[in-house]
């Protein structure tokens, strides 16, 4: 119960998509915010999007505006992370988080175990 399990990472070439998902469990955590942060070598972890319960509300870091998209299937219980255009600089584990609500600067209490991805030059 009350769990957040992210799936979807690999490697792939500058330029390149991957789709990230993130299942949820645990009655409580479906009607939660949902967030993605990412976290780089040698780097602290940064928020990269968010999505309100309803999926009305949508925030997104400025390094990934306009190439990443957030959505979220209720039925499904699973928030998705659609990224184009990577760079090798989106490198790194990405992170799900819930919490009460979503942006780049609310609390998020907890976390899935990430997925790694990797974007060669």
């Amino acid at each position: 119960q009350d769990q957040l399990v992210e799936s979807g990472g690999g490697l792939v070439q500058a330029g390149g998509s991957l789709r990230l998902s993130c299942a949820t469990s645990g009655r409580t955590l479906r009607s939660y915010a949902k967030g993605w942060f990412r976290q780089a070598p040698g780097k602290e972890r940064e928020f990269v999007a968010a999505i309100s319960w309803t999926g009305s509300s949508k925030y997104y870091a400025d390094s990934v505006k306009g190439r990443f998209t957030i959505s979220k299937d209720n039925a499904k219980d699973t928030v998705y992370l659609q990224m184009n255009s990577l760079k090798p600089e989106d490198t790194a584990v990405y992170y799900c988080a819930a919490g009460l609500r979503a942006g780049p600067t609310a609390e998020y209490a907890y976390w899935g175990q990430g997925t790694q991805v990797t974007v060669s030059s």
